[in-house]
């Protein structure tokens, strides 16, 4: 996701990595409205963020293609590079921790 800045009319004037001000919008990478303000952009910083959005998107995209892979038995874990099974690891690792942090969130909730 990436935030937008509107002009007066509701165009998109900018396009960011983060909220600049309490205007900014949340968008979709894939927003039609926000492809289209890119393809007219001559700002290598808007092409920029939203290029790295995207880069995000595929990262899990990729990393979810590698776990299917080995699961189906396509490939063995260790036949990947050892920089490669690390960040698998600590990407896992990670999204464990997250989920069992939202896991008491969620349990949390019923307690007040």
């Amino acid at each position: 996701m990436v935030y937008v800045n509107r002009g007066e009319k509701g165009q998109i004037i900018g396009v960011f990595n983060s909220p600049q001000n309490d205007d900014s919008q949340l968008i979709s990478p894939q927003a039609p409205e926000l492809l289209e303000f890119l393809g007219q952009s001559n700002r290598q910083e808007d092409i920029q963020t939203i290029l790295t959005a995207s880069d995000m998107a595929m990262v899990r995209v990729i990393e979810d293609l590698v776990n299917t892979l080995i699961d189906k038995g396509v490939i063995i874990f260790t036949d990947l590079p050892e920089a490669a099974q690390q960040k698998l690891v600590q990407r896992e690792k990670i999204r464990h921790h997250l989920s069992s942090l939202e896991n008491l969130m969620n349990e949390d909730e019923g307690l007040l």
